[in-house]
């Protein structure tokens, strides 16, 4: 009996990498691709692409997935449910949030965090840690023992009181991230303008979910960039600001890197498909469904952020899928009331739409090109969180994630996706494609009608050095 040469054979794909659109068949063998080429010898098992165009597995380098929360408020996915819906959607590496809490180590949080995913997650995932409380031991002992582990991103937060750092604090940590090689995400809002802000609107009886957007103007997002922007270059080291939601803290952004400083950027599709309207333009709670922070802005920002991510100011497209039910005790209505926006938990779904989304309203409108997609949505992820590359790319020797696109008129609703979520903000959108197949380390997991993974497939992924970062000497 003869052994095949491959596992797998991908046949006639148009492979589209951060650099490069081109014909070939994919040898898969072991997990990984063995060969690009034309007319491969004969795999165990082949798949006809059919010239659909073939892209680098998704990485979601911002999703949170069962996160610790306090009681009654439970996130919708867990590692089960939330990785199903990202291989449906064409991701095949998920970073989530192992999250420190107040009096808490950083290494119990990683722990509990490992004991959620365990033996849940369909694809494959590393995390990034939050540092909510800098204690010398946090700071001396657990973070630099952590990263060199492989956990070599962590984020930081400028509001949210169980979260926020002081300015104090924020350097402290951007310190050991210099010292020791790590990425640092920042969450820039100002926290105490969104307070000040939130209790005058209070006292006017202004608590509509629609009133989330004028607790955070642009102003406090802009401002806490500069800070944030300002104590990186004090202590000399890369930031990447998160969710950056519009014009005014993309503009600290260009003036930041027209100085010279390392400051990366990344955006999510509530920037480019939602705006403050969809808050709510009455005093309805629907609008509870699309509060997150920062929130979305107008129609004008979002052209801005298309130029951003066409210009090369963001490095990352993330969904910051934060999976809450709208009609849910657990989730957008605590203990099951209408609440004051103030008492809304923060977040919205995408981890499944986030690929289609830009595919269909970038690539096939014409407004990105496939390698710009790929760049931002695969290769340029990795390459910030020590991936690539092993992930999002297809290149001999890398893990065999692929996505093969079916271009195709469809409506987006939420009965057609897979995370345990009750809504998704973009219901009703229409969208000219969805990922026909998903294939992880070579396995298919979606077939285009149904997900054929399974829970403890996935496998977890130690980082190493970004290599968005300078070399270290």
């Amino acid at each position: 009996m003869t052994a095949h040469a491959f596992d797998l054979v991908l046949r006639h794909a148009r492979v589209a990498t951060a650099s490069d659109v081109f014909e070939a068949d994919i040898g898969i063998r072991a997990g990984r691709i063995a060969q690009l080429g034309n007319d491969l010898p004969r795999g165990e098992r082949e798949i006809d692409a059919a010239g659909r165009v073939v892209t680098p597995g998704g990485v979601d380098a911002h999703c949170h997935l069962d996160q610790p929360m306090a009681p009654p408020l439970r996130m919708a996915d867990d590692f089960e449910t939330g990785t199903r819906s990202a291989a449906c959607g064409g991701t095949t590496t998920v970073i989530p949030f192992a999250a420190q809490a107040k009096g808490q180590s950083l290494r119990a949080a990683v722990a509990d965090y490992h004991h959620r995913a365990e033996g849940r997650a369909s694809v494959d995932y590393a995390f990034h840690l939050i540092v909510s409380d800098p204690t010398p031991t946090v700071l001396n002992e657990e973070l630099p023992a952590l990263i060199n582990e492989g956990y070599t991103s962590f984020k930081v937060y400028m509001t949210y009181d169980d979260l926020k750092l002081d300015d104090g604090q924020i350097l402290d940590v951007l310190d050991v991230a210099r010292r020791h090689g790590a990425m640092a995400m920042i969450h820039a809002e100002n926290a105490d303008c969104i307070e000040w802000l939130t209790k005058r609107l209070e006292a006017a009886g202004r608590t509509a979910p629609r009133f989330h957007a004028h607790a955070r103007p642009m102003l406090v997002e802009r401002e806490a960039t500069h800070r944030a922007i300002a104590l990186a270059e004090l202590v000399d080291v890369p930031i990447l600001i998160v969710h950056v939601s519009g014009r005014e803290a993309v503009e600290q952004i260009r003036w930041a890197r027209a100085h010279g400083l390392k400051v990366f950027a990344e955006t999510c599709p509530q920037y480019l498909f939602l705006t403050a309207a969809d808050l709510g333009v009455d005093d309805s709670y629907q609008g509870a469904r699309c509060v997150c922070s920062p929130p979305p802005r107008d129609k004008a920002n979002q052209e801005v952020i298309w130029d951003g991510l066409n210009d090369g100011l963001f490095s990352v497209f993330s969904s910051d899928h934060a999976p809450f039910h709208y009609d849910s005790p657990e989730g957008k209505k605590p203990g099951g009331e209408e609440v004051a926006f103030r008492h809304i938990p923060n977040g919205i779904p995408g981890i499944e739409t986030r690929m289609p989304l830009l595919y269909s309203e970038g690539v096939l409108a014409g407004r990105m090109t496939l390698e710009k997609f790929v760049e931002l949505t695969a290769t340029g992820p990795a390459k910030a969180y020590g991936l690539h590359p092993r992930k999002g790319s297809i290149a001999i020797g890398a893990d065999a994630d692929l996505v093969v696109w079916d271009e195709r008129e469809l409506v987006l609703s939420n009965a057609m996706l897979h995370h345990a979520v009750d809504h998704t903000p973009y219901e009703g959108m229409p969208l000219r494609a969805w990922p026909g197949l998903t294939i992880s380390r070579g396995e298919v997991l979606w077939d285009g009608q149904r997900f054929l993974g399974r829970a403890g497939r996935g496998r977890f992924l130690n980082c190493g050095a970004p290599s968005l970062l300078p070399r270290r000497g």
